[in-house]
């Protein structure tokens, strides 16, 4: 067993969880069907695929269990208005790169208004070519996870796509950041997810052009919105078919707070009080008189 699996069920004795509330299991694929169908487990929680996703919701469906589905994201970072540029940059990048740019609610899409682009696209370019291997990121989690990323983003620069930065030329695992520009909606590219340090940069002249290119996509995990008036930023916010809204900043989710998306992101919460209740057994006593 990995040590990381032991620290974690450790954690959960040392906390004062009795024997056996969390026990990991490393099983198959037909294992993992056999213990959704067990009478004795209650509810099926993912973090995955699509394609895992949707075949764990059909296996649970078939066992009547309820099933929270945590799956892909292609999250969008509007930069509406701001006097702070740099700040901008810096959450854009962060929002990018972390876990080398292996996060599902990771900022895959930098979408950016025309008065605030050429300032803002010079200096997130000239900080996405400056990450430095080993400070900033790392290798890719696997030689598929390699080859999928370097196929996609091939594939776009074939369908008329540049490389604003960057190469597609990993070296082992190793991907070398980069942004591609010059994306439309016809190329496969729009609709997929990039899971890895590549970005794609958008310039759109209103908050209507925004919000329409945002809720194009198939997922909807989160989003992050940069802009000084909050007000507008809430409004805009409020028209994204997304599960959460940052406002300000990346990397706001939390333990306290709920996580998830919608569409082919998946569905239900996880975290916070709203992850507790989705397993919880809503229970009702209503007394006569």
């Amino acid at each position: 067993m990995p040590e990381s699996a032991l620290a974690l069920e450790q954690l959960f004795r040392d906390a004062g969880f009795p024997e056996g509330a969390y026990v990991n299991l490393f099983a198959t694929h037909e294992q993992l069907s056999t213990v959704i169908a067990d009478d004795r487990v209650q509810g099926v929680s993912l973090t995955g695929s699509e394609r895992a996703g949707a075949i764990v919701a059909e296996q649970a469906g078939r066992a009547l269990k309820k099933c929270v589905l945590e799956l892909g994201g292609s999250d969008v970072f509007l930069v509406l208005d701001t006097a702070d540029i740099d700040h901008a940059v810096e959450h854009a990048v962060g929002g990018r790169m972390e876990n080398t740019g292996q996060a599902c609610n990771g900022s895959k899409r930098i979408v950016v208004m025309d008065t605030l682009f050429d300032e803002f696209s010079e200096k997130f370019l000239a900080a996405i070519g400056g990450q430095s291997y080993g400070d900033d990121f790392g290798p890719l989690s696997s030689s598929q996870a390699t080859a999928t990323l370097t196929k996609q983003v091939q594939g776009a620069i074939d369908q008329g796509a540049e490389v604003l930065v960057g190469d597609n030329s990993p070296e082992g695992n190793v991907y070398t950041p980069t942004v591609i520009g010059g994306v439309t909606p016809q190329m496969d590219v729009y609709s997929q997810e990039l899971f890895g340090p590549v970005a794609q940069l958008y310039k759109v002249s209103s908050d209507e052009e925004a919000i329409e290119l945002a809720n194009s996509s198939p997922y909807g995990l989160g989003s992050v919105i940069i802009c000084d008036d909050l007000e507008r930023a809430e409004r805009v916010g409020d028209r994204l078919d997304v599960g959460m809204v940052f406002i300000g900043a990346a990397g706001l989710e939390g333990a306290d707070v709920p996580f998830g998306g919608v569409k082919k992101s998946g569905y239900g919460r996880e975290l916070g009080q709203g992850g507790m209740l989705e397993f919880a057994n809503k229970k009702l006593f209503r007394f006569a008189g």
